[in-house]
């Protein structure tokens, strides 16, 4: 079988590729245009491993994404490729538009060509899976509101999940008009090895290291589900196996934490592996200007999620940010250039401020 990955050294992309070069025997068609947050690094030595193939192709472009499935002839597809920090959004929204809505619609009429010359057992077992998040479902306004699920309706607040609503409705007409046999599924935050610096997690992880501010955006109340990328990964590679055609995935931990909760549990996990000689971290903490249109909170049942495939996440927050702490630490050889040469830790989405 060979299957192909859109975005495949991005963050959660690089996991899932790593999870199934390691645990099958399939091909991996790796389809990813490298940009600003890709990491060939973050593969090791299955880069150059003889079933992974990498295209080095943007999914808006429709003859080279033609050209990928009839060269490998995939048996399934996981689109993960996207814009997806929500801040660089509001700084630039066209970028999210032309890759996460045109590349997405791009993907799905290659993929739908493709299918339909497929015959027999072949077109019954080509599945599209289509990764998205929980920032399409909206805010939720207080603690007590029911979490997201299979059946909440979509209510986009930031030109990112905006744009990620659109793709999941297009993966979902394609589904319905063409009959392809497409399916959803929806995320939380995720953290863990490999993730660019802009995101919360490493971000003042790093900050911290260096002895700056640890932006605070607002009072810090606003509340997040964290799901490692590895529990993540592992439930997309169950879904790219069992996901049936038409359906949704929540996918979620039940880890809840307020952002401030995250960035002290950041100051403590790092006072105690690498103290530092001028006193606790809580000392960086800075409150800074809200994000505008910052949504309060998401959470995810995944409770019909984890009846369908089998799965539950298995970190808790506290080891597995223990351990993505650890991880940087250990591996400042990959992320100083980063913060040297391509991001220094600047405040981004400012722009509707």
């Amino acid at each position: 079988m060979t299957l192909m990955i859109t975005g495949g050294l991005g963050f959660i992309g690089s996991a899932v590729v790593r999870r199934l070069l390691s645990t099958t025997d399939e091909v991996v068609v790796n389809l990813d245009c490298q940009t600003y947050a890709a990491s060939p690094d973050s593969l090791g030595s299955w880069f150059a491993d003889r079933r992974h193939v990498h295209i080095k192709a943007d999914i808006c472009d429709a003859a080279a994404v033609r050209a990928a499935f009839a060269q490998h002839r995939p048996s399934r597809v996981m689109h993960l490729a996207a814009e997806s920090h929500v801040d660089r959004s509001i700084d630039g929204p066209a970028e999210f538009i032309r890759t996460n809505v045109v590349g997405t619609q791009v993907l799905l009429e290659a993929a739908r060509e493709y299918w339909a010359s497929l015959d027999g057992a072949a077109k019954d077992a080509f599945r599209f899976h289509h990764v998205s998040t929980d920032e399409v479902f909206g805010s939720l306004e207080s603690r007590d509101d029911k979490p997201f699920d299979e059946d909440t309706r979509y209510d986009p607040r930031s030109p990112y999940s905006a744009s990620k609503a659109a793709s999941d409705h297009l993966v979902r007409a394609w589904q319905h008009t063409y009959g392809m046999p497409n399916f959803v599924s929806n995320t939380t935050n995720n953290y863990g090895p490999w993730q660019f610096p802009e995101k919360l997690i490493p971000l003042v992880t790093l900050n911290a290291l260096d002895g700056k501010p640890l932006p605070v955006y607002g009072d810090g109340s606003n509340i997040r589900d964290w799901i490692h990328v590895e529990d993540h990964a592992e439930a997309l590679c169950l879904a790219l196996f069992r996901g049936m055609p038409g359906a949704t995935y929540c996918l979620g931990p039940r880890q809840e934490r307020t952002n401030l909760e995250v960035v002290r549990a950041i100051c403590a996990t790092l006072d105690r592996l690498r103290p530092d000689p001028d006193g606790p971290r809580e000392r960086l903490i800075t409150y800074v200007r809200d994000r505008p249109g910052h949504d309060f909170r998401y959470a995810m049942d995944p409770s019909g999620a984890e009846a369908a495939l089998g799965w539950r996440a298995k970190h808790d927050f506290e080891s597995g940010l223990e351990q993505t702490i650890a991880w940087y630490l250990a591996n400042e050889a990959w992320w100083r250039p980063i913060r040297e040469k391509r991001y220094a830790g600047q405040r981004l989405g400012g722009v509707a401020a």
